[in-house]
């Protein structure tokens, strides 16, 4: 499965990466020349043309898993869902941040693995996902 990790030089991105000790701010799927994506202000599919032209680094990793078409629609089916901004107060709090009804990009990315069949954290885990965790087991 192929995963779009990147970042631009925005405000936002440096205190992600910050906060995360990552290189990346945020991490998206790729299906196909479109990437489905947890960002201000929600869950959406769009262009990865798109995604790409709005920031100033990226790396398109491989992440290993058994059906490519279950994690895309596990992470479909969260189309419309709002993005979660206190996510970035969880992982300053240490705690775990996900709101049922909301996404940060590395959790929704962890999730659909977990709901695809291809699990990449142990369930208690899932909801404090951030972009280096995933670059860490990144192919």
């Amino acid at each position: 499965m192929r995963v779009l990790f990147c970042t631009s030089k925005l405000p936002g991105a440096a205190i992600i990466r910050a906060v995360t000790w990552s290189d990346w701010s945020h991490v998206a799927i790729i299906d196909g020349e479109e990437v489905i994506e947890a960002t201000w202000p929600a869950v959406r599919v769009v262009p990865l043309a798109d995604v790409l032209a709005k920031h100033s680094s990226f790396v398109v990793a491989d992440i290993p898993c058994q059906d490519p078409a279950a994690v895309i629609a596990a992470a479909s089916s969260q189309i419309g869902k709002p993005y979660d901004l206190t996510a970035l107060f969880g992982m300053l709090a240490r705690r775990d941040w996900q709101e049922a009804d909301a996404w940060f990009c590395s959790e929704l990315v962890a999730w659909a693995f977990q709901q695809g069949g291809s699990p990449l954290f142990r369930p208690e885990a899932l909801y404090r996902v951030t972009p280096q965790h995933l670059w860490m087991i990144a192919k």
